[in-house]
């Protein structure tokens, strides 16, 4: 009947519920997950499971969660930038660095150069990191290319990257990052029109800030963007208050991230919109910066808020899903449960992935199997991974702090 059942759990939480943050946890106290060929083919309290000889997996009294998302990461690079780290310890700011020429224009420079093999092969150290907190889905961005072909080579290798560890991509085009002259034109008239035939991306993003891009050339990219058929999302209100919130509203934007000075009208127009709000307070603490973004009024307004490590070499190097967690619950002012929900239901949102980030009868048995009894204990246990088995449409994938690899589904 079942290919492999997960039992012996304190709870199931199933993320497929309605109404409050609590609720939309829709817990299954000790409950069971049964798989075949790849999908949940059962889901209920342990009492009620239907005799099987399938193969076991016992939760050990622990809980037992969907597969997390990752909305947003930058994983895929060349070079990296711990000189500028250091320097950040010795008190330079982020601008500061950046108009001496570090930032984002180093990795720019180090990606150009590298092969897109090394790209691809660079970042999956990174992705069997998220994998070990619970990742099963993640968003990476192409932006440090910043001329068409290394942003195709850029996106090409998140493609590859598939084929080589478990974690399923969804790529974002990011031709707004940094500026110089002429990349405008060649975004509108080159790079958008081959992604889109290439089929190497399902958003298109922007960086919108005083030092990137301006409202007004973002409106123009992503009018572009959607006539062929990519979804606009947006990084705004990072650096300084620009009304970028309102902007993503205006345009329909899937996302908004960081948002760390977002206006009350921006919260206001987000909640309208239904445009999900993404948090990276691990780029607040990276950049030694004071200011988190405000989740407790994002989520008070009715905003649906995710979150996200935002991995990258400059701003936000870490794949710590737990330290997210803990920073948006004590810095941003989210419950724990929120915080689940934002690397799960409301993630999942933020990707347009209705079937990810949560488990149903009938859905991809991406399930992650912990070690503590509760939710609640991934904010808590500050920076620690709770994980002990991670399952990739039903197969066993991570195990106790190593990559497992299966080539086939359990059973026949």
């Amino acid at each position: 009947m079942f290919d492999l059942v997960i039992r012996n759990t304190s709870e199931v939480v199933t993320c497929d519920g309605q109404g409050r943050p609590e609720a939309v946890l829709a817990p299954i106290p000790r409950g069971a997950v049964a798989i075949k060929s790849g999908r949940i083919a059962w889901l209920g309290p342990e009492a009620s499971l239907p005799p099987s000889d399938a193969e076991v997996i016992d939760a050990r009294g622990s809980f037992v969660g969907p597969g997390l998302v990752d909305p947003h990461t930058h994983l895929v690079f060349g070079g990296e930038r711990s000189a500028e780290f250091e320097q950040r310890c010795e008190g330079k700011t982020y601008l500061e660095i950046a108009e001496r020429g570090g930032g984002i224009k180093r990795t720019v420079e180090a990606t150009r150069a590298a092969p897109e093999r090394e790209l691809a092969y660079g970042a999956v150290p990174r992705l069997v990191s998220l994998l070990s907190h619970g990742v099963t889905t993640a968003e990476a961005k192409s932006g440090y290319g910043l001329e068409v072909n290394a942003e195709l080579k850029m996106l090409r290798a998140i493609r590859s990257l598939d084929g080589l560890q478990p974690v399923k991509l969804i790529a974002s085009v990011l031709p707004l990052h940094t500026r110089h002259d002429g990349w405008l034109e060649q975004v509108i008239d080159e790079l958008l029109p081959r992604v889109a035939e290439a089929k190497l991306a399902k958003f298109c993003d922007a960086f919108v800030e005083k030092t990137a891009f301006t409202a007004d050339e973002t409106r123009r990219v992503m009018a572009v963007a959607r006539g062929l058929g990519l979804i606009p999302r947006m990084h705004v209100d990072q650096l300084t208050a620009g009304a970028g919130a309102e902007l993503a509203a205006e345009l329909g934007s899937a996302t908004a991230d960081h948002l760390e000075h977002i206006s009350e009208a921006g919260i206001a127009a987000l909640a309208r919109s239904g445009t999900v709000a993404v948090l990276a307070p691990t780029s607040t603490l990276f950049l030694r910066e004071r200011k988190y973004a405000p989740g407790r009024a994002l989520a008070d307004a009715g905003v649906p808020v995710a979150l996200c490590t935002n991995c990258n070499p400059g701003s936000s190097m870490t794949e710590n899903v737990a330290l997210v967690m803990a920073l948006a619950c004590l810095e941003c002012g989210l419950t724990p449960a929120e915080a689940y929900l934002g690397f799960t239901r409301h993630a999942a949102r933020a990707l347009q992935l209705p079937d990810a980030g949560r488990l149903f009868v009938g859905g991809p048995a991406d399930v992650v199997v912990y070690q503590c009894t509760s939710y609640r204990t991934l904010p808590y246990h500050l920076g620690v991974s709770e994980v002990r088995q991670v399952l990739k449409d039903g197969l066993l994938c991570w195990e106790l702090g190593r990559v497992v690899r299966k080539s086939q589904h359990h059973g026949p």
